[in-house]
């Protein structure tokens, strides 16, 4: 698992957009507002689900929308926290603390195992 803070370079481009991925990565970016009890909540869940569903192959990005607010725009985040599938393409997008697994499953259009 890695976990990467998420910042732009000069070009606009966060930093994990230039790394070369493998296929069977997923990429997660988690848009919080924060370390408030939401975003924790939603934190954990995610690797939980991560560390079940992906195990060894998958990037959670954490990007903090209160120290980062271009973001919000740029990705077009209304709501956090927010859930954005970058890879395997198409994006998918899941609200909330993703407390419910089921549904974060639906959302990411990921298939249990």
């Amino acid at each position: 698992m890695k976990i990467k803070v998420i910042k732009k370079n000069k070009a606009g481009r966060s930093a994990a957009a230039s790394v070369k991925r493998d296929r069977e990565t997923w990429v997660l970016r988690l848009y919080v507002a924060g370390q408030i009890p939401k975003t924790v909540t939603a934190f954990n869940n995610l690797k939980v689900i991560c560390e079940d569903q992906l195990k060894g192959h998958y990037v959670i990005e954490v990007v903090d929308l209160v120290k980062h607010p271009k973001f919000a725009h740029d990705d077009q985040i209304l709501a956090v926290p927010t859930l954005v599938r970058k890879s395997p393409l198409p994006e998918r997008n899941v609200i909330g603390d993703l407390s419910n697994t089921e549904r974060v499953l639906a959302g990411l259009d990921l298939v249990a195992h």
